[in-house]
C-alpha cells in the first residue's frame, strides 16, 4: 500500500499507533474502498466481493473457499483471462507464500500486490489452482478503475499562530497535519470537526495525536496525525480546524470537500489500531527507532529515521541469538524516495559485509534465490523529513534465507544506516550497532522512545496522562532496554565505517612485509587543502611524467565520507575505494607507447568478497566485470588485469595481498576534514602477509583517450585514466594548467 503522499496503514512517527490484526466491529457506514465486483463462483465454493483499497491493495469482503484443492493461490494478471502463465502469484492475507489449504467462511481479507505492480497494471484477480490449471473464481479489473488515494487539501491559517502546510486526508478516518503551529496561549483550544462549512458549538472535539482531549499545548511546526473517533468518518464532516470551546472562537479551519475518494481506514478493514506498542531507539543521532507489534503468527514492524537523500535503514535478526553478527543475518532494508514518496522494504540475507556481487555479499533474497522475499510492505511515507516504513513478516522462517523471530525471551538484532548504490541496493553502512543489542519481541508493550514532544511517559500506565503533561519540558528520555551483557562495551565485529573507520586487520598483523623491492614506497604527495564547489576534496592528478619509473601502487582505503568518492565521481561507493600511490582515486595521465607497472594489493582470497578486489583496466566506467550480464560483457573492452583463455573464459590476474590505508580509530570522522591532505595524514598502511600482484600495461593507438581502473568483482571502486599521445599533448597541457 503506497502513495506519493502517505499511505493508509501507516504507523506514524509522532503518535502512538500500532497495527494488531484482530477483529473489529465495522463503522456504521460500511466503506471498503472502490468496489471492483463479485468473484465469479466457479469451483470449490469461491465467492466474495472485491474492493480496491488503494493502488496496490485488494480487500475481499466475505471471502469463501472450501480449502480442499491441492494447490490454490491468489493470482493477478494482465492477460485476457486468468492463467498462471500470464499471472503473478500473491501472498495470502498473512504474508505467507504457501497454497490456500485452510477453509475460508465469510472471512474479510486484505491482499497486497507485489512491488512494482499496481491495479492499473492488471486486468483480473483470481483464485487459481496451479496443479490442475483451473480458475476457481475471478473478477475483472476495469481499465478505468478509479481507486482510492490520499487527498491533499488546503492548510490551516488563523489566529493564535494557527497554521499548517496543506492537510492530507490519509484515509476515511485519518488526517495528517504537516508543520502545525499554535502559540498555546488560549485556555481551551481543541481540534474540532462538524457538519457544514464552518465550525460552531455544535461540533465535536477530536483527540490530539496522543489520544487526549485536553486543551492544546504549544506546537511549533510539528507534524501530527489525528484519528477521527469511534465510527466517525471524513464523509460525515464538512470542516476541520482549531476551536476554542470555552469562548466559542474559531482559531482557523479548512473546508472538507465532497466527495473524497480516499482509502478506508484500518477499522473499516477489520484491523484495529491499539493505543500502545513497543518502541526502542536504535541510533539517537538520526532518530532511528524500531516499533513493532505481534499480530498472530506475524509481526508488524515500523522503522523511523531522519535519513539523508538516497539512504537506507536496515533492521533484522542476528544468526546468533546471544551476539549481534552481521554475516548470516536476516535483514529488512527499507527507504523512501524523497522525490516520489515511494517506499521500499526488501528482504536481505547477508553472506558478507560487502555490497552484493552476484549472489555474494549483502544481497536481496531474490538475488540469491527466486521467490524468497518474505516481507510485505504495508506503507511508507516521508513526514516532516522523517522516513517511515511499515512492513509485515512471518514470525517463522518461510524459506532457507529467513531466520525465525522468538515469541519469548531476548535475542540479538542488527541494524545499519547507509547510502544506496545505483541499483538501489546497499553499498555500505555508515552507522550500525557496534555492540550487541537485544530485543524481547514478545514482551508486554513498552514505549522506550521519546514522545512527540520530547516527554518521557510511562506508556503502560493508563492513569498518568496528567503526569505526562507535567513532564513535557523535561527533555528526551531513553529508558534502558536490552539484555544485560558482560561484553557490552566490546565491539562484536570488525568494521569499516565511512565516517569513523576501524582497521580491517587486527593489531597483530604486520604493517608491511619486506623483501620485495617493489614494496619500497616513495613519499606520498600531500594535496593542497582546497575544497571545490560541490564539497569534493581536490585530489592531485598523477601526471604523465610521474612517476619516472612508471610504477603505480594500487591499494584499498576508505572512501573519505561526503568529501570523497561520491563527491568526486558522482557515484555512490560502498565504503572502500582504490588508492593509487597513496591518493584517493586520483585521475591518472599516461602516454601511449610507454609500459606501466601496477603493483596490486587489493586482496587475494575470493572466498571473502569484502577483501578480494582484483585490479583491471577497462573502458567501462562502472567496473565489476565478473557479475555483468553476458550481453553487457560483449560491449566492454579490457586492456590489462585479466587472462582470456581460448574458450573465452576471463580470469583476473591483478591479484595480490590486501593492503589498506586505515584511519585513526580515535580521530574525527572523514567529513570533518576540509582537505584530503589533512585526512591523508591520519591514515596508516596495514597489509596482510603475502606478496603483491603485478600487472603491466602499454597503451597504444587503439586505446581510447579515457579508460578506467576498477575492481573486477565490485562496482565503483576506481576512477579515470587519461591516455595521451605525448606529454605535450594539448589535453595534458590543459589539465596541467588546471591543476
Amino acid at each position: 500500500m503506497l502513495n506519493s503522499l502517505i499511505a493508509p496503514k501507516m504507523l506514524y512517527a509522532f503518535g502512538f499507533i500500532c497495527l494488531s490484526l484482530i477483529s473489529y466491529t465495522h463503522a456504521s457506514f460500511p466503506y471498503y474502498g472502490t468496489k471492483i465486483g463479485a468473484l465469479k463462483r466457479l469451483h470449490h465454493g469461491v465467492s466474495g466481493d472485491v474492493y480496491a483499497v488503494d493502488s496496490r491493495t485488494i480487500f475481499v469482503k466475505k471471502f469463501n473457499y472450501d480449502g480442499e484443492a491441492p494447490a490454490a493461490y491468489f493470482y493477478v494478471g494482465s492477460t485476457g483471462k486468468p492463467s498462471a502463465a500470464g499471472g503473478t502469484r500473491l501472498r495470502d492475507e498473512r504474508g505467507a507464500t504457501a497454497s490456500l489449504t485452510k477453509r475460508y467462511r465469510n472471512k474479510d481479507i486484505t491482499l497486497t500486490l507485489p512491488e512494482g505492480i499496481s491495479l492499473k497494471d492488471i486486468k483480473w484477480f483470481s483464485v487459481w489452482c496451479d496443479e490442475f490449471a483451473v480458475n476457481f473464481g475471478d473478477v475483472t479489473i476495469p481499465n478505468n478503475l478509479d481507486f482510492p488515494r490520499p487527498q491533499k487539501l488546503t492548510g490551516l491559517a488563523g489566529v493564535h499562530g494557527v497554521k499548517s502546510d496543506p492537510i492530507v486526508v490519509v484515509d476515511a478516518q485519518t488526517l495528517l497535519v504537516p508543520n502545525f503551529s499554535y502559540d498555546g496561549e488560549a485556555p481551551d483550544a481543541k481540534f474540532w470537526v462538524g457538519q457544514g462549512d464552518r465550525p460552531t458549538p455544535n461540533g465535536l472535539r477530536i483527540p490530539d495525536e496522543n489520544g487526549k482531549e485536553n486543551p492544546l499545548r504549544r506546537y511549533d511546526h510539528k507534524t501530527i496525525v489525528l484519528t477521527l473517533p469511534d465510527d466517525l468518518t471524513i464523509f460525515d464532516i464538512g470542516h476541520f480546524g482549531v476551536w476554542c470551546e470555552a469562548f466559542t472562537v474559531d482559531f482557523g479551519h479548512i473546508r472538507i470537500p465532497k466527495p473524497l475518494n480516499v482509502p478506508p481506514s484500518l477499522k473499516m478493514l477489520g484491523i484495529s489500531p491499539q493505543s500502545k506498542l513497543n518502541c526502542e531507539v536504535l541510533y539517537d543521532d538520526l532518530a532511528f527507532e524500531v516499533r513493532w507489534a505481534m499480530a498472530g503468527d506475524s509481526i508488524v514492524v515500523q522503522l523511523v529515521s531522519k535519513l539523508e537523500d538516497n539512504h537506507y535503514m536496515a533492521f533484522g535478526i542476528s544468526p546468533n541469538k546471544d551476539r549481534s553478527v552481521m554475516i548470516g543475518s536476516d535483514v529488512v532494508v527499507s527507504w523512501v524516495e524523497k522525490d516520489t514518496g515511494k517506499g521500499y522494504a526488501v528482504d536481505y540475507y547477508l553472506t558478507d559485509k560487502s555490497q552484493c556481487s552476484g549472489r555474494r555479499g549483502s544481497c536481496p533474497d531474490v538475488n540469491i534465490q527466486d521467490n524468497t522475499n518474505s516481507v510485505r510492505l504495508l506503507n511508507a511515507a516521508m513526514v516532516n523529513g522523517y522516513s517511515i516504513v511499515t512492513y509485515q513478516r512471518s514470525l517463522n522462517a518461510t524459506d532457507k534465507l529467513d531466520l525465525p523471530i522468538s515469541r519469548n525471551g531476548f535475542e540479538a538484532i542488527v541494524w545499519a544506516i547507509g547510502p544506496l548504490n545505483e541499483r538501489n541496493e546497499t553499498s555500505f553502512h555508515s552507522h550500525f550497532n557496534k555492540n550487541t543489542h537485544y530485543i524481547d519481541f514478545g514482551r508486554q508493550p513498552t514505549w522506550n522512545c521519546p514522545t512527540p514532544e520530547g516527554t518521557t511517559p510511562e506508556p503502560n500506565n493508563d492513569d498518568d496522562d496528567d503526569d505526562a503533561e507535567d513532564r513535557a519540558d523535561q527533555g528526551k528520555g531513553y529508558p534502558a532496554a536490552g539484555k544485560p551483557n558482560g561484553n557490552a562495551g566490546i565491539p562484536e565485529e570488525e568494521f569499516y565505517d565511512n565516517n569513523r573507520a576501524q582497521a580491517l586487520q587486527s593489531a597483530n598483523r604486520r604493517t608491511q612485509s619486506g623483501g620485495n623491492q617493489l614494496a619500497q614506497r616513495r613519499p606520498v604527495p600531500t594535496p593542497k587543502p582546497v575544497a571545490n564547489e560541490v564539497g569534493a576534496w581536490e585530489i592531485p592528478p598523477i601526471q604523465c611524467y610521474e612517476p619516472e619509473d612508471g610504477v603505480f601502487y594500487a591499494q584499498m582505503g576508505p572512501t573519505g565520507g561526503k568529501h570523497g568518492y561520491s563527491a568526486i565521481t558522482g557515484h555512490v561507493g560502498w565504503g572502500i575505494s582504490w588508492y593509487i600511490n597513496g591518493l584517493l582515486i586520483p585521475e591518472i595521465h599516461v602516454v601511449r607507447g610507454k609500459t606501466y607497472t601496477f603493483v596490486v594489493e587489493g586482496g587475494n582470497n575470493p572466498d571473502i568478497p569484502a577483501k578480494y578486489h582484483p585490479f583491471y583496466i577497462t573502458d567501462d566506467p562502472v567496473g565489476g566485470y565478473e557479475h555483468k550480464r553476458e550481453e553487457e560483457k560483449k560491449n566492454i573492452r579490457i586492456f590489462a588485469g585479466v587472462h582470456r583463455s581460448r574458450s573465452g573464459q576471463v580470469t583476473p590476474t591483478g591479484v595480490g595481498r590486501l593492503c589498506n590505508w586505515t584511519p585513526d580509530v580515535d580521530g574525527p570522522p572523514a567529513d570533518d576534514y576540509q582537505s584530503f591532505g589533512a585526512y591523508q595524514r591520519t591514515l596508516s598502511l596495514k597489509c596482510d602477509p603475502g606478496e603483491p600482484g603485478v600487472i603491466t600495461w602499454k597503451p597504444d593507438r587503439s586505446t581510447p583517450d579515457t579508460v578506467y581502473y576498477h575492481c573486477f568483482t565490485h562496482r565503483y571502486l576506481g576512477w579515470k585514466i587519461h591516455v595521451h599521445d605525448s606529454c605535450d599533448d594539448a589535453r595534458y597541457a590543459a589539465s596541467q594548467k588546471h591543476s
